[in-house]
């Protein structure tokens, strides 16, 4: 039998003769996934030595030139996208390509069914190793698949594409046509960060636990994170793509896979997007493994990961929670992709995490992304029922078993603070909200996310202090139900047996341009719970707050007004509040003993059963 070399040598010929090959009329031509793209070939395809006419272009996405979508080929080409780029995303709107929608996991039965028929693939990939295996580098992807499901395969073999490992080989016998090129490898370069894109991946950044394994999506928001993730340990990657952001991360030992529950210990991907330093780092370096995508992005497998976190982006979200990511209304502008694979394969992971994430605006502010409804035209991609987690600059929203009402609250208060107030009034004209719901004037909507701290009671308990939210309003009735008649009369100073909406919202909306309210939460099996809540009003005449604390019966004698009073005093001294003003109770000694033990010279005057309280911070 002839040696691999043998047959690898006979193989050899131009770019010319290799595409000469193709039957010239109608063929279904597959080209290979983005920077992994045959450039030499792909040329030469739409160059004018060869008399193809008729043909379909496959492709998931590519990075370099795609001359078969101008105009002048339209004749010669038909370019039908799994996933639009930049380089053919305008010949499509236009009209002379298609665009297929669907997940990436299922690409490849497409191929390997027959559905659509290949007659061949035109692939990149890395010289033989010593078994005459080629290795296809930084894309895997569907390649893989289209490469066995197709009738032909012309090679264009690069002495500068990268040998990954994992299944990314093909052997030397299964390619009909070989060109040799030593041209550089297509590079991404990710573009620079705003301070909006920092600030969504910072929010990001603080879901994921220590051991999570991520998925990083196609986008600047998803890359974006990993820079914000070097505070982290232990951390496992199992994602469709990357790029160079992963590099320091791995030489910190902050992702090591230690702690992944399947392919342990090794970073797993379907493609990459880089620079040179990439396509080095990666070369024959037994840390990553490349899998295709019927693997990578299986929801099955997806999630078999403990703690697994998907990261994907949107175009915009309704107030529901419907997520478009793949069309501007009627006009496709990039595609599905693996979001809904792995949205709910890490919805379905064990202490999992499905993130959409997306700028509040879009055209330098001038448009909402979280709407009351989709624009005309767009496609929903991940429906509300998948949705757990959105995320802005502004914040999270966590809709996974909220209801209607409790997303358009959640959503609202994440959206760009121009845009709030026309979501609620989109939501109590669709009657998805109270009709009174509150609104809060433009200048008090921003959520002040700097007062947020985790801090144990003095038993050891851990807490986490935020300021109070609209969509708290549950909680804070549930809260108040689990009160004593007794603390209730302590904080209202009569009795109540009811607390509906109308009188709850007064206490879950607070205008934080002047006002302060802090929520003191733990967590339990059953989710979030408030057990006490410390707030200040205050009077724009004096420059004095009036300060008050409610904490449920169990949690008392804690500790905790004395914390929730110390957070409050330091959020006022910062705004330069003069002092806190109170009317407690007479009856109410552990309120008056936190103020006395305060360390504040206190000034007490009582009016029948009421003490009046109020100090200074000088």
């Amino acid at each position: 039998m002839a040696s691999w070399e043998d047959i690898y040598k006979k193989k050899i010929m131009s770019a010319q003769q290799a595409i000469r090959t193709i039957s010239t009329g109608g063929p279904r031509i597959f080209v290979g996934t983005g920077c992994g793209q045959p450039q030499l070939l792909v040329e030469e395809l739409a160059g004018p030595g060869n008399d193809i006419v008729d043909a379909e272009i496959y492709h998931l996405l590519t990075q370099g030139i795609a001359p078969y979508i101008r105009e002048e080929h339209s004749r010669k080409f038909r370019t039908s996208s799994f996933f639009l780029a930049s380089n053919v995303r305008e010949g499509i709107v236009s009209g002379r390509g298609d665009y297929t929608p669907i997940f990436l996991s299922e690409i490849p039965r497409l191929f390997t069914t027959g559905k659509i028929p290949l007659d061949v693939a035109l692939i990149q990939t890395s010289p033989p190793d010593k078994n005459g295996h080629l290795s296809l580098g930084i894309s895997v992807d569907i390649v893989k698949s289209a490469v066995e499901n197709s009738l032909m395969v012309i090679a264009e073999v690069n002495e500068n594409m990268p040998r990954t490992l994992g299944d990314s080989f093909i052997p030397v016998d299964m390619v009909d046509a070989i060109v040799l090129s030593d041209r550089d490898i297509v590079e991404y370069q990710l573009p620079d960060s705003d301070s909006t894109i920092d600030a969504i991946a910072e929010n990001v950044a603080g879901l994921i636990e220590d051991g999570s394994t991520v998925e990083v999506g196609i986008g600047n928001i998803p890359q974006a994170v990993l820079k914000y993730l070097h505070e982290k340990n232990d951390l496992g990657i199992h994602t469709e793509m990357f790029n160079d952001a992963i590099i320091p991360l791995i030489e910190d030992g902050i992702i090591n896979g230690r702690k992944k529950t399947i392919n342990r210990e090794k970073v797993v991907a379907s493609f990459c997007y880089g620079t040179r330093k990439l396509y080095d780092y990666i070369h024959e370096n037994r840390m990553f493994e490349f899998r295709p995508s019927e693997y990578v992005n299986d929801p099955f497998v997806i999630a078999q990961h403990n703690r697994m976190v998907a990261i994907n982006v949107a175009i915009e979200v309704d107030m529901t929670g419907q997520v478009c990511s793949d069309s501007i209304g009627y006009d496709f502008y990039s595609g599905i992709g693996g979001q809904v694979d792995f949205n709910r394969g890490a919805a379905r992971a064990r202490e999992g995490k499905a993130i959409i994430a997306l700028p509040s605006t879009a055209k330098s502010g001038t448009i909402s992304r979280i709407v009351p409804r989709l624009t005309e035209g767009a496609g929903v991609v991940t429906t509300r029922g998948d949705v757990h987690y959105v995320v802005t600059e502004y914040g999270v929203a966590y809709l996974f078993g909220k209801s209607i009402r409790e997303r358009v609250l959640a959503l609202a208060e994440i959206a760009h603070p121009d845009y709030r107030n026309e979501i609620l009034k989109g939501a109590k004209q669709r009657k998805y909200i109270f009709s009174d719901q509150k609104e809060l004037p433009i200048h008090s909507r921003k959520y002040p996310r700097e007062f947020e701290k985790e801090k144990p009671l003095s038993d050891g308990t851990e807490l986490f202090f935020r300021p109070v939210k609209p969509t708290d309003e549950t909680m804070l009735r549930d809260m108040l139900y689990k009160c004593s008649e007794k603390s209730i009369a302590f904080r209202f100073f009569k009795p109540l047996k009811a607390f509906p909406h109308k009188f709850i919202q007064e206490f879950a909306n607070v205008d934080f341009s002047k006002d302060m309210a802090i929520a003191a939460i733990v967590q339990d099996t059953g989710g979030e719970h408030i057990i006490g809540v410390g707030r200040y009003y205050l009077n724009q005449t004096t420059n004095r707050a009036e300060v008050s604390f409610m904490v449920r019966d169990d949690w008392q004698a804690k500790g905790l007004g004395t914390d929730l009073l110390e957070m409050l005093t330091e959020i006022a001294i910062k705004r330069g509040i003069k002092g806190f003003e109170a009317n407690v109770l007479v009856r109410n000694h552990s309120m008056l003993s936190v103020f006395h033990n305060s360390g504040y010279k206190i000034s007490t005057r009582r009016e029948e059963d009421t003490y009046v309280i109020s100090y200074d911070f000088r």
